[in-house]
C-alpha cells in the first residue's frame, strides 16, 4: 500500500480536478450539443463506424471500473477519482449512442444487439499493480485524447458539426484526466524515482488500449480508425514524448532503467 504521506498528496490533487471540473468543464449531453445541426450531418459510414467504436470502448466501464477500485483499497483520492472518472466516461458512451441514434446511422435494434455483444465479454487489468496501472492510464488516457482529437478533425473536414463537438467534449475531459494521471505520476516519482521510472518503461512497452480485440470485427474497425492518422508513430511522438516532457523527463530516462522485476 501507499504511504498516508502519498495517499493525502493524491487527495489534495483530487480536489483540485475536482475543483476545476465543477467550476469549468462540466458539460450536458441534452443542452450543450447542437443535435439541431444533425440536418447537416453527412451519412458517412467511416465516421459512424469510428463512433461506433468508441462507443464500444466505453462500454466495458463496469469492467474498467470493476478492475480499477480493486486495486485502490483505503486510497480515497485516487478511488473518488476512479467514480468522477466514470460519470465522465458514461457520458462519452451515451453521447456517441445517442449520435448514432439521433442521426440515423444506427438502428436502436443495431444498437442493442451492439451493446448484447460488448456485455457479453469481460475485459480485464493489464496489471495487478496499483502503481503500474496508475501509469498505464496515465498513458491510456493521453493516447485517447490525441485519438479523440485526430477524430474531431477528420469530423470537421468531413462537414459533420455535431459530431465535431461530440469529439471536442469528449477530448476536453480526456485531457484532464491525463494531466490528473501525469500528477499522480510525478508523485510517484518523488516519492520512488527508480522504482516508477522502471514500472513506466514497462508500461509503455506492453501499452495495449483497453479493449483491444474485444469489440466485434476489431481488425476492421481499427483499419479504419488509422485512416485518421492513429498509428505506432503517432504513439511514440504525441503521447510518449510529451508525457516524458510534462513530467520533465527524457527518452533516455525511461529507456534506460533496467527492467522491473516480473516484467
Amino acid at each position: 500500500m501507499t504511504s498516508r504521506v502519498l495517499r493525502e498528496a493524491f487527495h489534495r490533487e483530487y480536489l483540485t480536478f475536482f475543483e476545476r471540473a465543477e467550476r469549468t468543464r462540466r458539460w450536458n449531453l441534452f443542452e450543450d450539443v447542437p443535435w439541431e445541426r444533425l440536418p447537416e450531418v453527412p451519412c458517412d459510414e467511416r465516421l459512424a463506424l469510428c463512433a461506433e467504436t468508441f462507443c464500444g470502448v466505453e462500454m466495458f466501464l463496469p469492467d474498467y471500473l470493476r478492475e480499477h477500485l480493486s486495486l485502490l483499497a483505503g486510497d480515497y483520492g485516487q478511488a473518488w477519482f476512479a467514480a468522477n472518472w466514470g460519470y465522465e466516461e458514461a457520458k462519452h458512451s451515451l453521447v456517441l449512442r445517442e449520435y448514432l441514434r439521433r442521426s440515423g446511422q444506427r438502428t436502436e435494434a443495431q444498437l442493442h444487439d451492439y451493446a448484447e455483444q460488448i456485455m457479453s465479454r469481460t475485459w480485464r487489468a493489464p496489471h495487478s499493480d496499483p502503481r503500474r496501472m496508475t501509469l498505464y492510464l496515465a498513458v491510456q488516457e493521453l493516447t485517447t485524447f490525441v485519438i479523440y482529437r485526430k477524430q474531431r478533425d477528420l469530423a470537421r473536414r468531413s462537414g459533420d458539426p455535431v459530431l465535431a463537438e461530440i469529439y471536442r467534449f469528449i477530448g476536453r475531459d480526456e485531457m484532464a484526466h491525463a494531466r490528473f494521471y501525469q500528477r499522480m505520476l510525478a508523485l510517484h516519482l518523488d516519492d520512488d524515482r527508480t522504482g516508477t521510472l522502471a514500472d513506466l518503461a514497462h508500461v509503455v512497452r506492453t501499452f495495449r488500449m483497453p479493449a483491444h480485440d474485444l469489440l466485434p470485427a476489431y481488425d476492421d474497425r481499427i483499419t479504419v480508425m488509422r485512416t485518421a492518422g492513429i498509428d505506432a508513430r503517432v504513439f511514440f511522438t504525441e503521447v510518449v514524448l510529451p508525457l516524458l516532457t510534462a513530467l520533465g523527463l527524457t527518452r533516455e530516462d525511461l529507456f534506460t532503467v533496467p527492467a522491473p522485476y516480473g516484467s
